[in-house]
């Protein structure tokens, strides 16, 4: 923190020279981290599940590393002594969140399954914890699961989901196609391995029966679905009844035929060591469904699903700790990073930025039409993934990233690419953009008119995210690639994109962030989009989100929001009196970029923003965050970026600099 700028101080004016040696401090930091090949990647946390889980996944295959369970439990015990606060000696979600069930028990079992014994205190207050918010019986669907494959549970506690679910045609209420990428390579693999309901290789010696309150056998009324709607919630529990009775029965032919559709639809998107899907959850039950249906340990196919799941570990030597990733953000990163060098200026992180870009145009996915082209057949391939391959799922939002990062370079002569190179990757990728536009103007994450609401209420779905229809933030930034690249605002594509944006914000002037948390980054999001298709400050919508963003802004000048702003169930709108947070780095600078695309560029708000962001630089250019300011599905699972701390800082101080020093106080970038 720098010393001239005490937060109980005044707050006195922005004046240029701390604000350009933050700008090159924060500068300097990125530039440290970049890659040999040029590219960015920072680590992405997220909640106690995923490396529960991980250790889990080895006990079951009795694969023992005893000096990584020690460094995992050192990290679970250390979350759950930091956040014994506000969980009871339970684990949260989030930093600063409430117990979650789902996640204690799997911390807790694993704790276990590692030695830690069940009379330890830090056990005894994990237990009392999950005993007082229901017992491990109120457990989520996929923890159920896991349970079940642990013997801990009975099979009846989880909703059935059975292989046979690949054969179904397009025509049929439930198809593949019609739920999400992440749902359906995660659910394909796991149908074999609730089929096969395999039993763990060793012996474990421990159990978790003390964390029920009523014993897993006598349970009748398993939770279902929290989004579920009348009346598919009926509908669909009737049904689950019938496929309970169900099993064993299905013809051997049928089962056979349905496995190897699985199997197939897997081996075909392994992906190589980035994994099936490119996410923890798909990998890990690729591995369980080889292992059922008889695949040795030497396949090549389990090789390299075990060889993808151990990519996601993260050893941390400062903490003599290790925790598990739930997958990797290369391409998000560094597009990102681009932006932030490219606002910052000068010779050298021009050319770092044209040499992570250089990375990033050798990573479009131009050969391969993926799941996306179910839904889209005819519209050529041109995205980018998220991760460092996932071919058969290109991101409409990084892809737009992306888009605005090249155009940018190539205006500024920093793009670090033949030109021509640079050229068709941009036409090729808008081209699939607006062909990947759903009905209504929006854009979904992954696919397009992915918005069969009814499925949500199937009790395998109790998560309510089964789905990826368009959301503000995503079709946000396609409106402003396309508005960047000088697409008119007569044109239909852009004429609807923007009747979209105008028609999801809220009544307060905010737009809801499915992919950040949450009001700050959908605002900044819809707003920086409306700026670049040319809706200027007077407008209506434009001064009502400058109105949310100056009433949202903390005391001490920044912003802050945390997970618990999300709705409580699906479809609804959230509480108008929804509760913030404590400032945060990153929701700072979100909110100072959409204050500064709105026409707010002089507004005190304005400078008050810069000077919390100014106040708690830390000593190595970065701003220190222990917030979970990404979202990977709203109340159930969020991200913990470690680079947006780095980089959107810059990024707002920057443009914040360059706007006061032109002779516009316009943004003319759509991003």
């Amino acid at each position: 923190m720098r010393q001239d700028l005490a937060p109980d101080g005044p707050l006195g004016p922005l004046v240029p020279e701390p604000l350009e040696a933050a700008i090159d401090a924060a500068a300097a930091h990125l530039l440290s981290r970049q890659q040999a090949d040029g590219h960015w990647v920072f680590e992405l946390e997220a909640d106690a599940t995923i490396p529960a889980e991980y250790l889990m996944l080895c006990r079951f295959f009795g694969r023992r590393d005893p000096a990584r369970e020690a460094r995992i439990g050192r990290y679970l015990r250390r979350i759950q002594a930091q956040q014994d606060a506000n969980c009871g000696g339970g684990w949260p979600l989030f930093h600063g969140a409430p117990i979650d069930i789902s996640c204690s028990v799997k911390a807790y079992f694993a704790l276990r399954l590692i030695g830690d014994p069940a009379d330890a205190p830090h056990m005894a207050r994990a237990r009392e914890a999950i005993l007082a918010a229901g017992g491990a019986e109120r457990s989520n669907v996929f923890t159920r699961a896991t349970l079940a494959l642990f013997g801990e549970v009975p099979w009846q506690a989880v909703p059935v989901m059975p292989p046979e679910i690949v054969l179904l045609p397009r025509w049929f209420p439930f198809h593949l196609s019609k739920i999400s990428y992440w749902a359906r390579t995660v659910l394909v693999p796991l149908t074999v391995a609730m089929a096969r309901r395999p039993q763990p290789l060793a012996p474990l010696g421990v159990g978790i029966a003390e964390l029920f309150r009523t014993p897993p056998a006598q349970v009748r009324d398993w939770p279902g679905g929290a989004h579920a709607a009348e009346p598919w919630r009926t509908l669909f529990r009737k049904m689950d009844g019938v496929l309970q009775r169900a099993h064993g029965l299905i013809p051997e032919a049928l089962r056979a035929r349905a496995e190897a559709r699985a199997e197939a639809f897997v081996t075909e998107r392994l992906n190589g060591e980035d994994g099936l899907g490119a996410i923890y959850p798909a990998m890990a039950n690729a591995i369980w469904m080889y292992h059922c249906l008889g695949v040795p340990e030497d396949d090549p196919r389990l090789v390299t699903a075990w060889a993808a799941v151990e990519k996601l570990v993260m050893d941390r030597p400062d903490r003599d700790e290790t925790y598990v990733q739930p997958c990797l953000s290369p391409v998000w990163d560094t597009a990102l990073v681009a932006h932030a060098l490219l606002e910052a200026g000068g010779a050298e992180a021009e050319a770092a930025a044209g040499r992570g870009l250089g990375w990033l145009l050798d990573r479009q996915v131009t050969d391969l039409e993926g799941d996306w082209a179910e839904a889209r057949p005819g519209v050529p391939p041109g995205g980018w993934a998220f991760q460092y391959a996932n071919p058969h799922y290109p991101d409409v939002d990084d892809t737009a990233a992306v888009v605005l990062a090249l155009d940018r370079a190539r205006k500024g002569a920093a793009a670090g690419a033949e030109a021509a190179q640079l050229e068709a990757a941009i036409a090729r990728a808008t081209d699939w953009v607006v062909g990947m536009q759903s009905k209504g103007g929006g854009w979904g994450a992954f696919d397009a008119d992915n918005t069969h609401q009814y499925l949500n209420s199937i009790p395998f779905a109790d998560h309510g995210a089964l789905l990826d229809p368009p959301t503000a933030d995503v079709s946000g930034r396609c409106l402003a690639m396309l508005a960047q690249l000088g697409h008119s605002p007569d044109s239909p594509v852009v004429r609807q994109a923007v009747a979209y944006l105008l028609g999801e914000q809220e009544p307060d002037g905010a737009w809801y962030g499915r992919w950040g948390v949450n009001y700050v980054y959908g605002t900044w999001s819809a707003v920086t989009a409306l700026n670049a298709a040319g809706l200027p400050p007077e407008h209506p919508a434009m001064r009502k989100s400058v109105t949310w963003l100056k009433s949202a802004q903390n005391p001490d000048g920044g912003w802050g929001e945390d997970g618990m702003t999300y709705p409580r169930r699906g479809g609804t709108r959230a509480d108008p009196d929804r509760r913030m947070g404590p400032s945060s780095a990153s929701q700072t600078a979100w909110a100072l970029l959409a204050l500064m695309a709105a026409g707010a560029t002089d507004d005190p708000a304005v400078e008050r923003g810069a000077l919390w962001l100014l106040r708690n630089q830390g000593p190595d250019g970065a701003w220190p965050e222990e917030d979970y300011t990404g979202t990977g599905f709203p109340r159930v699972f969020y991200l913990r970026y470690h680079g947006y701390a780095r980089l959107f800082p810059l990024w707002a101080l920057a443009r914040l600099r360059n706007l006061r020093r032109g002779n516009s106080r316009r943004v003319a970038w759509g991003l």
